[in-house]
Order: structure tokens, then sequence, then C-alpha cells
């Protein structure tokens, strides 16, 4: 068993230790509070046609800055049924994402407690395992998904400004959209800077853009969910 010393210097270095197994409690379909923190907590949507015996994908969503996981999960919660998806969304513990604020640390430190959870409760596909976010939400999951490429298969970036992540461990596809009209996060400075740097870091990268500000419209929401159910997985 880990020590707390050693969870925590995983988190400072934007590690997650969890890993999808055998689950020991039996999970159920439907909307369900994460229950792990009073004020600053999450979500997790388990579609109908899950059952145990078929492990099934999950998406980690984060949020944008000022946001929470009920709008973070709300951007692709009307997939999860007809993609039979696991969504799984955490709050930031402050406004925004803690590198971001600074460093990897207590954000790193509650996700890897949420996806313990559900890992202990639900059969997950570990060939397909996401994280997505939105603007801020996904400047962090580029982040956290190239960190821990060991665990996620693919990545989703709604609209990123950036991405900072602490290491490169092995290849996640990913997938970026962006809004050419978009007056938040502009686009020459953002997603039209990051996809040519992960194409040449060696990363299989597709890339939408849209007539549109900075949002997430339902088509790219489901070209998004399409892309992560169909695509090849990753080779470890």
């Amino acid at each position: 068993m880990r020590s707390s010393k050693q969870a925590g210097s995983a988190a400072t270095e934007g590690r997650l230790r969890s890993r999808p197994s055998q689950p020991t409690e039996a999970g159920i379909p439907g909307l369900h509070p994460l229950k792990l923190d009073v004020k600053r907590d999450g979500f997790l949507y388990v579609p109908k046609g899950y059952r145990p015996e078929r492990p099934a994908p999950l998406v980690l969503m984060l949020h944008g800055a000022g946001g929470d996981a009920e709008g973070a999960l709300n951007i692709v919660r009307s997939l999860a049924d007809p993609y039979e998806t696991i969504l799984l969304a955490v709050d930031s513990r402050r406004q925004t994402w803690d590198v971001i604020m600074g460093q990897y640390g207590p954000d790193i430190a509650f996700m890897d407690r949420a996806l313990a959870q559900t890992f202990s409760r639900y059969a997950i596909d570990p060939s397909r395992l996401a994280v997505a976010g939105f603007s801020d939400g996904a400047s962090y999951a580029l982040s956290v998904g190239v960190t821990n490429g060991d665990l996620f298969t693919h990545v989703v970036a709604f609209s990123p400004g950036f991405m900072s992540p602490a290491a490169q461990v092995g290849k996640p596809q990913l997938f970026i959209s962006h809004g050419q009209r978009d007056e938040v996060l502009r686009i020459d400075r953002c997603s039209r800077r990051i996809v040519p740097v992960m194409q040449r870091a060696g990363y299989e990268v597709v890339y939408e853009e849209f007539d549109g500000p900075h949002t997430v419209p339902g088509p790219i929401a489901q070209k998004a969910l399409e892309w992560f159910r169909e695509a090849s997985p990753t080779e470890s």
C-alpha cells in the first residue's frame, strides 16, 4: 500500500497512480455524486447499458475556470448512453486547476481518489480511457493526459489555451477543437500553436476548427465521442 508521502510526491509530479482493476464493489447505472468532499466534489454518470461483464470506456471530464463538475458533465452527458461510455467529472479544489495556479498537487490527488473509487466499483476498459476538458479544463486535460499517457489512451481538448505537462509518458491520441471566433482563448495563440507542436513531437492529432466562439457545439462533442469510441487503441 502506498504511504501518504508517496502519494503526495506523485501528485506534485502530476502523476496518477490509480489503474483499472477487477471491481470489488457492485456499481449501478445512473448519476451518482462522488461524496469524496463536502464542498468541492464531482459526479459519475454510468450509462443504462452498463454490464460488469463488459468493461466500459471511461471519460474523465474537466471544467473550465470558475466552472464545476456538473457543467463539464453536461457537455457530453447526452452522449453517454448511446455511446455506452462512463463519465467521471470532478471539481477543481480552487477556482481553476492546480498547475494553472502554480504547480501540480491537490487536484491530482483528488482526481486519483475519484478514479480509484470508480475503478473499485465499475469494470473499465483500459484501452478506452480518456481525459477531456473545456477551456482551462482542456489545457489541464492536455497537460495531465501527456503526463499520464500510461493511463490515458485518449485526450480530448475543447478550446485549450496552453499545456504544461510535467513529463511525456506514453503516446495518447489527441482530439483538439477550437472556434475560429473565440475571443476568450484566441485560436491563433492557442490551438494553432499547440497542434503543430504535438504533431512534431510524434502525437497523433485530430484537429477540428469550427465557425464559432468559446464553446463546445453539439456536433463537435459528438465527433469527439465517436472518435474516442472508434479510434484504434493506443499500443502500450
